[in-house]
């Protein structure tokens, strides 16, 4: 039995929480624009869905601020050249100090709705 795709997050929660979500994603072995994108799919069940319209931009500006370095390298199928993208040093800083905060986020958001008694 399959289940339905969640429904995708509001635009500016997406906004909010893109930078992180392209560092997580990001860290480790290099990755291209195509997988970055199929990678956030696939592993939130579609929840994040990336368009070439955010996504990019995004990419440039974190590669601007020194959080990313990108390098042109062989694609994984066709072997034409695509930009793949890799942390940098301060990019890792960056991904840690953004996780802290959400988790922060988070930890006090979880104690307002024990205060309201959760969610309606």
């Amino acid at each position: 039995m399959s289940t339905a795709p969640p429904t995708p997050p509001d635009a500016n929660l997406l906004r909010g929480h893109l930078d992180l979500i392209l560092l997580s994603i990001i860290q480790g072995p290099p990755k291209y624009g195509l997988e970055i994108s199929k990678l956030a799919q696939t592993a939130t069940d579609g929840y994040f869905d990336l368009k070439v319209g955010s996504l990019y931009p995004a990419l440039h500006r974190l590669e601007k601020a020194g959080f990313v370095r990108s390098e042109f390298t062989s694609g994984p199928r066709s072997g034409n050249q695509v930009k793949a993208y890799t942390l940098t040093e301060s990019g890792g800083r960056e991904l840690n100090t953004r996780r802290a905060e959400f988790q922060t986020f988070t930890q006090q958001l979880g104690k307002l709705w024990t205060l309201t008694g959760g969610m309606t």
